[in-house]
């Protein structure tokens, strides 16, 4: 394995899973939380949208695929908030109509579908210096949120009590949903659309299991996060299996152990 660190593609495999676990298992813990999961689900497959236009128009798929679905997500906010309908309807009107562009922006260029494949399935391996540098943008922006934890904590508990004491909690929404879409996008060379929603669960609901408190579990959930993206990483190259796959086997695993260990069940 010492040696398989000496290979370039595998530091930057290690590197975006370390970043991407951390990120996602951070935000996480306001999703959980919040029972916000369906949202995750939703913008990662909302992202296949993004991903697609980047293809067809031949751009680096995830630098286009950020924007696309913060932008997304920033509606869902929107309606939301503006209308009677629940969050788990706009969620399903938008991501629908993402993965629908997807499709047919991937059936006019036949030839990137074994491409889209990659971000379907997730191929931590394949990760190219564009993507990293993609990932190690949003860890900037998620890490100058992190002094706004305390704010976003008092709303997520007590939201009409944040918003009595005046602080601007429906700002907060927008922007902490605009990091969710853009760290979810950053997560999908790592495990794959169709997986992404996990990597921002597990982590986050095993942490909850265990700690005491909500500052313990945001520790926690960053440390599990981070040891089953890089334990997930090096079991897929030592058994030549799918690196996305088998980071959620390791997530679903240390979950499981949280359940079983809790002090709380």
């Amino acid at each position: 394995m010492l040696e398989a660190l000496a290979l370039p593609f595998m530091q930057r495999a290690l590197l975006a899973g370390v970043l991407v676990g951390a990120m996602a298992s951070y935000l996480g813990v306001f999703v959980v939380q919040r029972r916000m999961s369906f949202l995750g689900s939703g913008l990662g497959h909302a992202a296949l949208g993004g991903v697609a236009l980047g293809l067809f128009l031949g751009y680096p798929p995830l630098y286009v695929a950020i924007p696309f679905t913060v932008a997304v997500a920033l509606l869902i906010a929107w309606v939301r908030e503006r209308t009677e309908l629940g969050g788990d309807t706009a969620v399903g009107i938008f991501f629908s109509l993402s993965v629908a562009i997807g499709i047919v922006l991937l059936s006019l260029k036949t030839e990137y579908a074994a491409d889209a494949f990659t971000y379907l399935f997730g191929s931590i391996l394949a990760v190219g210096p564009a993507d990293l540098w993609a990932v190690a943008g949003v860890a900037l922006l998620t890490l100058a949120s992190v002094p706004l934890w305390g704010r976003w904590a008092y709303a997520t508990f007590d939201r009409d009590l944040a918003r009595a004491d005046r602080l601007p909690v429906l700002a907060d929404d927008y922007l902490l949903a605009a990091l969710v879409a853009a760290v979810v996008v950053s997560a999908v060379k790592v495990v794959g659309i169709l997986l992404v929603a996990a990597f921002l669960v597990l982590p986050p609901a095993s942490a909850r299991l265990l700690a005491r408190t909500f500052a313990g579990t945001t520790v926690l959930a960053i440390g599990l996060g981070v040891a089953g993206a890089v334990a997930g990483l090096f079991l897929a190259y030592l058994f030549d299996v799918p690196s996305g796959a088998t980071v959620i086997l390791v997530e679903s695993g240390l979950f499981l152990a949280a359940l079983l260990f809790s002090p709380k069940t």
